[in-house]
């Protein structure tokens, strides 16, 4: 049942996972590595439809995450240090804790939004332990933007600290997407169009927490990391890769995010990247109108991912 919280004991963490058994001929396993400031319970609805596709499915909490535990993990920090290590080598934990529960079958490595700079990052570091990798609603092509608000970030450390909430962050980021919805009706609408999903994640006491500069560094180390050249070199040149962005996700740039990152693998050789844009959809592919279409479409690309693994 996914909806039972299990614990799988890495160094330094109690990871909180959640798990959907294959209901049908089985095919493989799907890694989720859900997004910032929220958790893997959200995943269920996604997780349950991919088990009846034939797929184990594991979901954890990131650390700094949910019902995830570690003593210098609270919610809103990775790690006091080294957190980019940290929730990459858990990643590969759960990999390899699912991977003992069903030997021999394929692993496929899904990460939405932070999730997704995650699984990138955990693909190039162990490139052997995956088969394939989706990315949804991610955005690698952060620039200048990007290298400005680090220096923003590294001065918010050395006035304040690493361990306390940042006040520029949320503002650049969350706060400037909302704002980007016109005739929103909460601060969040830029997550999704359906009011009900909006509305759970805002009451949801494990969602829509403050980041601190320690979390949003990681962040940005994430972001920079895996696209380098030296760290895409280990990948497979064709490792099946699928992208997802939302024509509305001010998250994305409105998807030219999820576009930069397509052309960059390709302009690196990469020869299996699938990419699409789903016009009218915000950041929350799973949570919007027109998932179970989006689910389907994935459902049927990890099956062609998998044949030729």
């Amino acid at each position: 049942m996914f909806s039972e919280t299990q614990r799988l004991v890495v160094p330094g963490a109690s990871l909180a996972y959640h798990h959907a058994k294959a209901e049908a001929a089985v095919r493989g396993i799907l890694l989720i590595s859900h997004g910032l400031a929220e958790h893997s319970k959200r995943y269920r609805s996604f997780a349950e439809a991919m088990a009846e596709h034939g797929y184990h499915v594991y979901a954890h909490d990131h650390r700094g995450h949910g019902e995830t535990t570690a003593p210098d993990a609270p919610i809103g920090r990775f790690a006091r240090r080294g957190g980019v290590e940290r929730v990459i080598g858990d990643v590969i934990a759960m990999r390899g804790h699912a991977a003992s529960r069903h030997p021999g079958l394929p692993v496929i490595l899904f990460g939405h939004s932070m999730g997704g700079l995650i699984a990138l990052n955990a693909a190039v570091t162990a490139p052997a332990d995956f088969d394939a990798v989706a990315i949804w609603n991610s955005n690698f092509a952060v620039g200048l933007a990007g290298r400005t608000a680090q220096s923003m970030l590294l001065a918010e450390r050395m006035l304040k600290g690493s361990d306390v909430p940042s006040g520029l962050l949320p503002k650049l980021t969350f706060g400037t997407w909302g704002k980007s919805i016109a005739g929103r009706r909460t601060e969040f609408d830029w997550l999704s169009r359906r009011p009900d999903e909006v509305d759970k994640y805002v009451a949801d006491p494990l969602c829509g927490f403050d980041a601190s500069v320690s979390l949003w560094l990681d962040l940005f180390e994430l972001t920079f990391r895996a696209p380098r050249k030296i760290h895409l070199d280990r990948l497979p040149r064709d490792m099946p890769i699928h992208l997802v962005g939302g024509g509305e996700d001010p998250a994305t740039e409105r998807g030219k995010a999820v576009r930069w990152l397509s052309n960059h693998l390709k302009g690196r050789g990469f020869s299996r990247i699938s990419t699409q844009i789903y016009q009218d959809m915000r950041h929350e592919t799973l949570n919007e109108t027109g998932a179970d279409a989006a689910i389907a479409a994935f459902a049927d690309w990890c099956d062609k991912a998998i044949a030729r693994s």
